[in-house]
């Protein structure tokens, strides 16, 4: 049977969308590969991880909300088993401290009052942004114009903390605290294992009155993102992260604008400082970034879901560019979002990733209940 006429030209025009971003993903890692296969093969990694997230819509923001508002686990239950095999993966590599002659960090940072209240505000932020790091990147490229306004608000908001850092790091911190430093990486993987799966179990228990597929989607993705994550730790040396580049881009905006970076601390350190004056492309995170929307272009429009709505409400707009400052502004004073302060801190053994989760939770809370002043429904 023959399509109706407006129904093909529809999918020929999903279909030269994703030639037109099949050809800047080639073009990505050809530019990328000027500087070594590993940022090329890391632009492979990014086109997964932007595949994967749109295709198994993995989140954390509708997670939270489900889990508060209904006490529905489902999302949470998906991302522990990613915990926990990420951690198992992890710890060999960063136990040996190196990998094909690279050097490899753990995503570790201060246990201390900066990052809950960096997750706290993030918190807020995603629930009324509607998505968090990785949730506003995959949710853009997928065909969302509110998406966009988040993302131009996360920047702003993480270039606009980027600028209080000092403040933010005379607060009280217990210092870093890695599980696998302290009791050792083997004994820590496996501790760390099983008291995800002992919540697992807590969890599934709890949920066990709703049914549902006996193999989650969610989980299913959730386990690629583990495997992508451990790919990324090889390659680039330290786990996945997303919102440094978040922050570098509103940089390079404002010194675009007049800004002057000279006299402020944080971009005059040595490593903020050459990302600045370098290629965008030669940031590791950025080109992540740009490979993660591009991976979810493709699959959004390759399943003929790339349909941009230009319609958006007042007050809904409004929540989308609150919500990206506060996530952007949470995120840097907390050292990454639900991926790099979460997701790779906890597979690090880090404790401050705990305690961004706790913190994340709060927030989302209190977002949960602003969302109906925006118009948005819970």
């Amino acid at each position: 049977m023959t399509p109706p006429a407006g129904e093909a030209a529809a999918a020929r025009r999903q279909w030269r969308i994703v030639i037109v971003v099949a050809a800047a993903a080639l073009w990505l890692a050809l530019r990328a590969a000027r500087d070594g296969w590993r940022p090329a093969a890391l632009v492979v990694v990014g086109l997964l991880l932007g595949a994967t997230l749109y295709r198994f819509a993995f989140g954390f923001a509708y997670a939270y909300r489900r889990l508060i508002v209904a006490g529905d686990t489902r999302g949470l239950r998906a991302q522990l088993p990613m915990l926990a095999l990420a951690t198992l993966l992890f710890a060999p590599l960063l136990a040996a401290g190196e990998f094909l002659g690279q050097p490899l960090a753990g995503a570790v940072a201060p246990l201390g009052a900066q990052v809950a209240a960096g997750a706290f505000l993030f918190g807020i932020g995603m629930q009324l942004a509607g998505g968090c790091g990785s949730g506003t990147l995959y949710t853009a490229a997928g065909g969302s114009p509110r998406m966009l306004a988040v993302l131009a608000a996360f920047c702003a908001g993480s270039f606009w903390a980027s600028l209080h850092m000092g403040w933010w790091q005379a607060l009280p911190e217990a210092g870093e605290i890695a599980l696998g430093e302290t009791l050792g990486w083997d004994v820590a993987a496996v501790l760390q294992a099983l008291t995800l799966a002992a919540a697992w179990l807590a969890l599934r228990r709890w949920d066990s009155g709703r049914g549902g597929a006996r193999i989650d989607p969610l989980l299913v993705g959730g386990l690629l993102l583990a495997l992508l994550n451990f790919a990324t730790l090889a390659l680039a040396g330290h786990p996945w992260t997303i919102t440094w580049a978040f922050a570098l881009w509103g940089a390079k905006t404002a010194a675009l604008a007049g800004w002057q970076p000279a006299g402020d601390a944080f971009w005059s350190a040595p490593f903020q400082s050459g990302a600045l004056s370098a290629s965008v492309f030669e940031d590791i995170t950025s080109l992540m970034d740009f490979a993660i929307l591009l991976g979810a272009a493709t699959v959004a429009a390759a399943s003929n879901r790339f349909a941009p709505q230009w319609r958006i409400p007042l007050r809904s707009l409004a929540a989308a560019v609150l919500g990206g400052l506060l996530m952007g502004y949470g995120a840097r004073i907390a050292f990454g979002c639900n991926i790099g302060a979460f997701f790779s801190g906890v597979a690090s053994t880090s404790l401050h990733g705990w305690l961004w989760f706790a913190a994340a939770l709060a927030g989302s809370w209190l977002g949960v209940r602003l969302r109906p002043r925006f118009g948005l429904a819970n």
